[in-house]
């Protein structure tokens, strides 16, 4: 019997737990994942509050509703998780997908007086002119205010390089949106390796990383395939996320 789109998108989302925290991208019992179930995009799926992304199983998954007010006093449902996907669900109906993350290479870019993603090889090319880019954290994220603000600056971008936080990307398509976060931190890697060698890095030229990024653009199946491998490791070593 095939599954319903409610109970598809519930096992790639907790797949998507397990192989960050697999991955060692993720930050103790914080940062947050969410999917949009409806069509309309404002119904969609969140991790419970903190609770290990290792340990997350589809049926963990809490299913919560933008325009409703009181999801946001639930003890299982973190304040910041509700205030920026929320916002960003009631918002931005393409969002279907939003990851948020502070993994460290990412994190240590946007703690840079001015963030930015140089173009200097293929994985840092596939972000030129396509990350916005927030310097105002004020901390915690946690009021409605503050989703929308954040919300806002996806506007017409997928990538929001969060400068003194994180990052946070959003796809219309889950495994999309985690080979994408994968790709940026791994970008923001060969970055910060490059940046300490003290030498001075070689650019692209515009014309070049502009070429590259479109070519990345053109094969979103390579990305979903990344995402199906690394769900069948994740699968095979414990299928409880199936529960």
């Amino acid at each position: 019997m095939a599954l319903s789109f409610e109970e598809q998108t519930r096992i790639d989302l907790a797949a998507t737990f397990r192989i960050i925290a697999h991955l060692g991208m993720h930050e103790a019992v914080a940062n947050h994942f969410s999917a949009a179930v409806s069509a309309d995009g404002r119904q969609f799926l969140l991790n419970p509050k903190w609770k290990h992304f290792s340990r997350i199983r589809a049926s963990d998954l809490l299913l919560l509703n933008a325009d409703d007010p009181a999801c946001a006093q639930r003890d299982d449902v973190d304040a910041t998780a509700w205030s920026i996907h929320g916002q960003i669900h009631q918002r931005l109906p393409e969002a279907r997908v939003v990851l948020h993350l502070h993994p460290i290479y990412t994190t240590s870019v946007a703690c840079l007086a001015e963030p930015h993603i140089p173009p200097v090889d293929q994985n840092t090319a596939r972000y030129f002119n396509r990350v916005a880019i927030d310097t105002l954290y004020g901390g915690m994220a946690d009021t409605a205010e503050e989703g929308a603000r954040l919300a806002g600056l996806l506007a017409g971008k997928s990538r929001l390089l969060m400068g003194n936080h994180g990052v946070m990307v959003t796809s219309a398509h889950i495994g999309e949106a985690f080979d994408d976060i994968w790709t940026l931190e791994r970008a923001c890697q060969i970055l910060v390796t490059a940046w300490s060698t003290g030498q001075p890095l070689k650019i692209l030229s515009d014309a070049v990383a502009e070429k590259t990024a479109r070519a990345w653009e053109g094969i979103p199946d390579f990305s979903r395939q990344h995402f199906e491998e690394m769900k069948a490791l994740m699968v095979a070593a414990d299928p409880s996320l199936f529960d």
